[in-house]
């Protein structure tokens, strides 16, 4: 009973089941008959619209409403006769799978038909909507007709669309219309905003002219930026002609609103080079900017949900225009002085101007950094200028003619000085050498920057006193070889200069032991050269000095010794009231000391001299003994010549007898003996007296 009544279940289940077949076949063939109708129709329409060009007067509205019913109609059924289900009916019916399969490939040919139709619907509304200047829509248009004819998907319909002979037809008028609602927008936009400039001969004069009709102006600019515009000629415009103008040039802005369909904003400016003497402060520009801004602002409308019209100038302009707005505007406004610093508030204005840019969408803050590093980095660039401008300062100093000069600590004496080291000594210094050591206390007075605990401006004293000792020599090097009164200034200087360094060594002064030695180092350096050269002209002189003329010198030795002399007393005319009085005897001391010892040197040197000659010598000597005590203040100084007490006692042998030598001699103990050796008085015998026994006998006694 149980095997029947399956068997008759069955039975039935296969009778539902053609009956189902048979009423899908006929739905399906009745689909396929209106397609086919269907598409015999629109085929027609769209050769005629995108093959043949052919007149045709009917839309293709009155065949979409239809095409879209035969979609849903033919998706339903595939959607009913599912593949799961036409394999399960193989066995009963293979006439439905294929009819099935028609249906799929008829459907896809409608579809293709359909988007066809769709495209052509568009076109149609962009035209209707071109009239009425509804570009926003017009644009929401061709970005459907768009999707629809560059569809990324690539499905079956896709690809069959691109081989239809309709496809190339299609793009070209499709961007014929993009193209023609850009020149729309474009023109449009160009009436509504309105940007000239007119050249004078000097000058120039730029007019911003906006519309008043905000709502259509905002609709064309929205439409035209999401068109895809190139703002480059605009952006351009406005940074050639207006923002770097206002950075760099006094500029006249006149705003002017009496109109009632536009504002305008002009602008004026000079096209000369008016170098820096003119150029806007800060907070001028900022209020250019600002006024400039706010009359564009009403084009400044959202594109989408992160751009706005500003946000996409400012790409194309911020870092040009941030760049020159710090390098020609703000680094010029760095305070000169601590005082200038603490009353400034360029900090906070520029932190203002940056929001300012960042509310109009011109800039991202967070990633636009410009101006911020301006401010993160401003106590740098403080301190650079203020070094850079002490160390120019310095500079033109340390350039100026050493030869006028001062006397300083005229109340130090030599003998204070010798009792108190910590005593300048007085002398003569460049006034150069002052106003650097007044520059430098400047320095010291200055106070610590904030937030610092060290006073920074300590090291520029470094600088500037090694910048000096190697400036100097290189700016005035030939005066230094040249010009005597030129080295002893400079040494006097470095001298002044250390004592200086060494008096404020308790400020803190950064390897202030190295900067006093250095300077000292490089006084003694250059006045040492000069000594040398000195010395060098005297001895070149002596050269000539011919004792050779046994029986009479002539003129010329009196006329060497003289120039020999004369050459010292030019010096002590440039060096006395210049050196310090102990530093100028000591030199003098060994210059003389030079002269007096070349010339015993070659009087001790000469084998023979006859009385005449002898008495020629002692003339020649009582120059050197007369004139040599003039070249100092304190005429006793110069007993503290090594070699004077022996040219006084070797003029007076060449005017003594045998009898006077032997008693000065005085067995080894006489005055003699102080600065003569024993060979000396008897190479001095024998060249001045005849060999004789009481010659002989003197020299028996001189030992």
């Amino acid at each position: 009973m149980y095997q029947e009544k399956n068997k008759m279940n069955d039975m039935k289940s296969e009778l539902v089941s053609c009956d189902n077949v048979e009423a899908t076949k006929a739905k399906i063939a009745n689909v396929l008959s209106q397609i086919k109708r269907y598409q015999e129709k629109t085929r027609k329409f769209i050769e005629d619209n995108y093959v043949e060009f052919m007149p045709n007067n009917s839309s293709s509205d009155m065949y979409l409403d239809d095409g879209k019913v035969l979609i849903e109609e033919s998706d339903q059924i595939l959607q009913d006769v599912s593949k799961n289900a036409v394999t399960a009916l193989e066995d009963t019916n293979a006439e439905l799978q294929s009819c099935a399969n028609d249906l799929n490939e008829i459907s896809l040919g409608l579809r293709l038909s359909y988007r066809i139709l769709k495209i052509d619907d568009l076109f149609q509304c962009v035209e209707e909507s071109n009239a009425t200047k509804d570009y926003l829509i017009v644009l929401d248009l061709l970005q459907k007709i768009k999707d629809l004819t560059y569809s990324e998907s690539n499905d079956d319909c896709d690809r069959l669309f691109q081989k239809c002979a309709c496809y190339d037809t299609i793009k070209v008028k499709y961007h014929i219309q993009a193209h023609m609602l850009k020149q729309n927008l474009q023109q449009q936009f160009q009436q509504f905003l309105q940007l000239n400039e007119k050249l004078f001969p000097q000058a120039k004069r730029v007019t911003i002219k906006i519309s008043k009709d905000v709502n259509q102006m905002q609709d064309i600019v929205m439409a035209l930026f999401q068109a895809q515009y190139n703002p480059t000629k605009i952006c351009d415009f406005l940074l050639e002609n207006c923002f770097e103008p206002l950075i760099t040039k006094p500029v006249s802005i006149e705003y002017c609103d009496d109109s009632n369909e536009y504002s305008q904003l002009t602008l004026s400016y000079s096209l000369k080079n008016l170098g820096t003497s003119l150029r806007p402060s800060y907070k001028q520009v900022f209020e250019h900017f600002k006024l400039v801004l706010q009359c564009l602002g009403i084009i400044n409308v959202s594109i989408s949900s992160d751009q706005h019209v500003f946000s996409i100038i400012g790409d194309h302009i911020k870092e040009r225009m941030l760049k020159r707005l710090v390098e020609d505007c703000l680094m010029h406004e760095i305070p000169d002085t601590m005082d200038e610093l603490r009353d400034s508030t360029i900090v906070e204005d520029v932190h203002q101007f940056e929001q300012l840019l960042a509310d109009f969408f011109l800039i991202n803050i967070e990633n636009d950094r410009i101006l911020s590093n301006f401010t993160e980095n401003f106590e740098t660039y403080f301190r650079n200028r203020f070094s850079n401008k002490l160390l120019s300062s310095a500079r033109d100093i340390m350039q100026k003619d050493m030869h006028d000069m001062t006397l300083i600590a005229e109340e130090n004496s030599a003998e204070c000085v010798a009792n108190n080291p910590f005593l300048f000594p007085c002398c003569m210094v460049s006034k150069s050498t002052l106003e650097l050591i007044k520059l430098m206390e400047r320095i010291l007075r200055q106070p610590k920057l904030p937030e610092t605990d060290v006073n920074y401006f300590l090291n520029i004293i470094c600088i500037i006193l090694n910048t000096y000792v190697n400036l100097v020599p290189e700016v005035h090097e030939k005066l230094l070889e040249s010009i005597p009164q030129q080295s002893v200034l400079f040494y006097n200087n470095c001298m002044f200069l250390s004592h200086w360094v060494a008096k404020n060594s308790e400020k803190n002064l950064p390897y202030f032991p190295a900067i006093i030695d250095t300077l000292q180092s490089t006084g003694k350096k250059y006045f040492n050269m000069q000594i040398t050269y000195q010395r060098k002209i005297v001895m070149d002189i002596l050269k000539e000095f011919d004792l050779s003329n046994m029986h009479n010198l002539g003129v010329l030795p009196l006329k060497f010794i003289r120039q020999c002399m004369r050459q010292l007393e030019l010096l002590k005319n440039v060096w006395q009231n210049v050196l310090p009085d102990s530093i100028y005897n000591k030199t003098f001391y060994d210059l003389l000391d030079g002269v007096s010892s070349e010339i015993i040197r070659r009087i001790l040197a000469m084998e023979d001299i006859s009385a005449t000659v002898a008495n020629e010598l002692s003339e020649l000597l009582g120059v050197v003994l007369d004139r040599g005590p003039t070249l100092f203040k304190d005429k006793h100084e110069v007993i503290r010549i090594k070699s004077w007490m022996k040219l006084e006692q070797l003029k007076v042998i060449l005017n003594a007898s045998l009898q006077e030598i032997t008693e000065q001699w005085c067995e080894g103990v006489g005055i003699l003996t102080a600065h003569f050796k024993a060979d000396e008085i008897r190479h001095l015998i024998r060249a001045l007296f005849q060999n004789t026994d009481r010659r002989a006998n003197v020299l028996t006694k001189i030992v």
